[in-house]
């Protein structure tokens, strides 16, 4: 049934009375005393902002107050004992919602704990926002895949589980106040709420608002069904009670027979879940057998069973309806004991028995957590701790009362790389972490990524390798020619990062005409061998090796992309025995054939040098070790652990090494490149940073500059370990603004 909310205590003038308002919050929280002055500055900050917004006609809604919003918000956060931070942030979330007070504000009088709660409601606030934009209903007539989508966004962008807590309780608020709208207002949030808020709650095993949720937005989605059975139940309502108090004393006499201790009431029935068992079991409103249910809470689980079998004794129950949550609990950590049986003048009658423990998990899910703190079993530590890795993890969302453990486990380590971005209409669509906005355009449609010139992501420009977050709105830009370029399909320059994009431009060089192809891969070829100076290969060898009849083939397969640049490299590097030094054919000088010594400790950044093990701790292989370059014996080998090497890194620090067992890492060649540019401000700066997140050392660099054309010459002596990483440095370099050409010396 709808829960109706208790009134803010008013003083005379109409106004809140806010220290009687906190006295009744921390009474139903049980907060200490300390939390009281930092609730009354929320109070106070919230209604002032909405003072001065009223007063500058700056309001976000005819009827709303951000103030007495946020204080309903609080005291239905209280119910579930939450502590103190999250109370604050109920307070004050409207009214930065509102931009009735800035967040910098709150951030500074109550810390950055408060703030990052209200900015991940905030966040979580995008799903609203974005649903608004269009006309279209998102989340009414979707598709069921557009509804898993929304929700999984929700919680990837969750990271406390707080910040849902306080986004269900303004919700609930939002569904409450809708009473008094229109019905177009009412149907859109119930419909929200419906496909999001209250599957959330289900999942975060809060009872008592998930049933609020349902049955509110059941009212006005389903206001005739809602209706009907709320009138069935109120014309039974009398006489119900009156048998519900004799089931009770019934059952209270028999339990304290067997010395029992244990709370015995009635249970309301909610009528969504009246409608949904009607529905699912496709019958009618008097054979719904937990009309009638009465309620056990005792001390112990062993209590549990045998107040059942008390319950059995009394009255017969009906088969296929009992069901032991206990040893099987739902998916949403819920436990109780659950049996229908015939009751007093041949009725059936539900009854539920649980501990008091259950019974608090039953109603506040993982708010049970703050509840209980230092109090309960491990246990309940272990359900809370779960609870929040099913928030993260929750993968189906449509069986509301179902769901698959052992699927989500099976699929856990999957979604956790997804990102969920929107749509200009406001549909969402799922990506693996790292795609980009081009990633974006293919999955719209083929035609609108093969003309994609540009996108914008939340309104602001962005170059097309742009990677795009969670809760993004992404919007793509585009060009009368359908043409995509092939610089798109290269790995190094990061456009695309789904196969299916790859497929689809792959796909449309397929389509070309032969002869185009064979000139567009002929021209990449030349480009990307004269850019690494390898002008003498064979390049009727390196066809037959990529099993290509001809020349002409190879060009056409790499213009239509069936081959690729760097699969082409590749056989390159193979067939000039790159990587093979005593046989290489390449003018290209290896830098670690020297590297491991003798007595397999290899020596990072150093060659050739003698070493030794110390008989002080004997290092064997396997140990964790450190080197000391001592005079006449090369470098000692100590175990890291090792009294002596451990003085000696404190007397002479200079004198120790890195070393370690095994092979030395993959050889490196020295290549020298050249760099031309126009001169500007930071350009070496650059091409060093690129060369570091490259991860390629730099042994020699010089610069020639030509102020009468501001021109400047770089020659680079660098590190390199493939013709892969070689094409992909040259790229990067040829990217950087200023510069005209970046290849390999001849």
């Amino acid at each position: 049934m709808v829960k109706v909310r208790e009134d803010h205590p008013i003083q005379p003038d109409g106004s809140v009375d806010i220290d009687v308002w906190i006295e009744r919050l921390m009474s139903m929280a049980d907060l200490e005393a300390d939390a009281r002055n930092p609730l009354r500055r929320a109070c106070l900050l919230s209604k002032e902002a909405e003072s001065e917004a009223n007063a500058s006609e700056n309001r976000w809604g005819a009827n709303s107050s951000s103030f007495r919003t946020g204080l309903e918000m609080a005291e239905i956060l209280g119910e579930l004992k939450l502590d103190p931070e999250t109370l604050i942030a109920a307070v004050l979330y409207r009214a930065v919602r509102e931009e009735k007070a800035p967040f910098k504000t709150i951030e500074r009088e109550f810390g950055p704990s408060i703030a990052s709660l209200i900015q991940g409601v905030l966040g979580m606030a995008a799903i609203s926002t974005q649903r608004n934009i269009s006309n279209d209903n998102v989340f009414g007539q979707q598709s069921q895949e557009q509804g898993d989508n929304v929700r999984k966004m929700l919680v990837s962008m969750v990271d406390d589980v707080r910040v849902a807590l306080i986004k269900l309780a303004e919700r609930t608020c939002a569904i409450r106040a809708v009473k008094d709208e229109g019905e177009e207002k009412r149907i859109k949030v119930a419909q929200e709420v419906s496909d999001i808020y209250a599957p959330l709650a289900h999942r975060l095993g809060i009872g008592h608002i998930k049933w609020e949720l349902e049955d509110l937005s059941f009212r006005y989605l389903e206001s005739s069904d809602y209706m009907q059975i709320a009138k069935l139940l109120d014309e039974r309502r009398v006489d119900r009670q009156l048998y519900i108090e004799t089931v009770i004393d019934t059952l209270r006499n028999a339990v304290k027979s067997f010395k029992v201790e244990a709370d015995i009431f009635g249970r309301a029935k909610h009528i969504y879940s009246i409608w949904r068992k009607m529905r699912r079991k496709d019958i009618g409103f008097s054979q719904v057998y937990d009309i009638r249910a009465v309620r056990i809470l005792v001390p112990t689980v062993r209590d549990c069973y045998s107040v059942l079998g008390i319950v059995h004794s009394l009255w017969r129950n009906i088969p296929n309806e009992f069901d032991d949550y206990i040893a099987s609990p739902k998916e949403n950590g819920y436990r109780s004991l659950h049996t229908a049986v015939i009751g007093p003048e041949r009725k059936v009658l539900e009854i539920q028995i649980r501990t008091q423990s259950m019974h608090e998990e039953a109603e506040f899910g993982v708010c049970a957590h703050w509840m209980y703190k230092g109090t309960e079993q491990s246990g309940d530590e272990d359900s809370y701790e779960q609870k929040i890795a099913w928030l993260r993890q929750v993968l189906e969302w449509h069986d509301e009362l179902g769901g698959n453990a052992l699927q989500d486990d099976l699929t856990q380590g999957f979604e956790q790389d997804r990102i969920y971005v929107f749509t200009p209409d406001g549909h969402v669509l799922d990506f693996p972490s790292g795609a980009t906005v081009l990633d974006f355009a293919f999955r719209i449609h083929t035609d609108v990524g093969c003309s994609c010139r540009g996108a914008k992501v939340n309104g602001r420009i962005v170059p097309l390798n742009h990677r795009m977050n969670t809760s993004d709105r992404v919007e793509v830009l585009t060009g009368r020619q359908a043409a995509p370029s092939r610089d798109w399909l290269s790995p190094a320059l990061g456009y695309i990062a789904t196969s299916r994009a790859r497929a689809k431009i792959q796909h449309w060089f397929k389509l070309q005409a032969r002869d185009q192809n064979i000139s567009e891969g002929q021209a990449l070829l030349d480009r990307e061998f004269k850019r690494l100076a390898l002008l003498d290969l064979d390049f009727e060898s390196l066809a037959k090796k990529l099993n290509m009849k001809t020349m002409d083939d190879l060009y056409a397969a790499v213009g239509a992309s069936d081959i690729g640049v760097g699969q082409a490299l590749n056989a390159a590097q193979k067939m000039l025995g790159v990587g093979q030094p005593e046989q290489a054919r390449v003018p290209i000088k290896s830098k670690a054939g020297d590297n491991k010594s003798t007595t397999d400790v290899y020596i990072e950044g150093v060659g050739n040098l003698l070493t030794n093990f110390a008989n002080c701790c004997n290092p064997v292989p396997g140990d964790a070790i450190s080197g000391y370059i001592s005079i006449g014996k090369g470098v000692s080998i100590h175990r890291q652990d090792c009294s002596n090497i451990l003085q000696l890194q404190v007397d002479e620090p200079e004198r120790s090494i890195t070393v370690d067992w095994g092979e030395a890492p993959e050889n490196v060649y020295s290549v020298d490149l050249i760099i031309e540019a126009f001169d500007r401000q930071g350009l070496l700066r650059d091409v060093t940073a690129l060369l570091d997140n490259e991860q390629v050392s730099t042994s020699a660099l010089q610069t020639v500059s030509d102020k009468r054309k501001n021109t400047v010459d770089m020659m680079l002596t660098v590190e390199i370990r493939s013709f892969n990483q070689l094409s992909r440095v040259l790229a990067r370099l040829n990217q950087l603004s200023n510069v005209a050409s970046a290849r390999r010396k001849h």
